[in-house]
């Protein structure tokens, strides 16, 4: 991890909070579930590095699952998410014990269980280190529909490799992905007809905005709310549902 925008303004984890439920196994890891059982569209959403208690997260799995998706946020960290105030332990080495590589093993048994219960569609959201994981699971045709937000560790190549929908949100401040980057990122996608795509970078907003923002900014309030409303509106787009509610954080 190249900057330390990955660390900027770290959420409060206590309490977590959210409407859904958590549940000690869902494909072998501890999960945050939001949504109907009864859906046949499932949405994973992979943290930054903070984890999967971030409430603004909760957040989102919650307004995503209000819209029809059956949502699930596993803990790839299992337990262990960065914790900023250890000094003993920089980002550098926390990374070391929790390569993306990994996260992308531990998915696929969550991907199963979602087959399991009965899931035909599945789209996955990556935030910061959660969208190398997604891009992953893109390549290999695990997931129908992909959206990778503020991505860390996401390269040109990976583009080239991408194999099923995939829209990139990026930040005009960004040091990790800048815009320089994404918009490599949507040449590749262009130039491959067979890969559906979108791209769009938000004017004004910082490395890890659409997750980690404080809610008494009203701007910021408002570029994360649109952030969700085009990873939702993708998700409609290419996993066979419609929008049902207008989201709002």
């Amino acid at each position: 991890m190249a900057s330390s925008q990955c660390c900027d303004n770290p959420p409060a984890l206590t309490p977590a909070g959210g409407e859904g439920k958590l549940v000690d196994s869902f494909g072998g890891l501890k999960t945050y579930l939001a949504g109907s059982d009864e859906s046949k569209a499932a949405v994973i959403l992979i943290s930054d590095v903070f984890g999967f208690e971030a409430p603004n997260l909760r957040k989102v799995a919650d307004k995503v699952a209000s819209s029809g998706y059956f949502v699930v946020v596993p803990d790839f960290f299992h337990g262990d998410a960065y914790v900023p105030e250890n000094a003993e332990r920089s980002l550098k080495v926390w990374s070391k014990s929790h390569p993306t590589e990994r996260a992308f093993g531990e998915a696929k048994p969550v991907i199963a269980a979602l087959k399991d219960k009965g899931v035909c569609f599945i789209g996955s959201a990556g935030y910061c280190w959660g969208a190398k994981v997604v891009v992953e699971l893109s390549k290999v045709n695990l997931v129908q529909a992909a959206v990778l937000l503020h991505p860390t560790f996401v390269t040109v190549d990976d583009m080239e490799e991408v194999r099923c929908p995939i829209s990139v949100l990026g930040a005009e401040i960004d040091k990790i992905s800048p815009p320089e980057l994404v918009k490599q990122f949507e040449k590749v996608l262009s130039a491959n007809s067979g890969v559906g795509h979108f791209v769009k970078i938000f004017p004004g907003a910082r490395h890890g905005w659409s997750v980690r923002y404080s809610r008494d900014d009203v701007f910021a309030v408002k570029r994360a709310e649109e952030a969700l409303a085009d990873m939702i509106g993708w998700f409609n787009k290419n996993l066979k549902l419609t929008l049902k509610l207008k989201p709002s954080l």
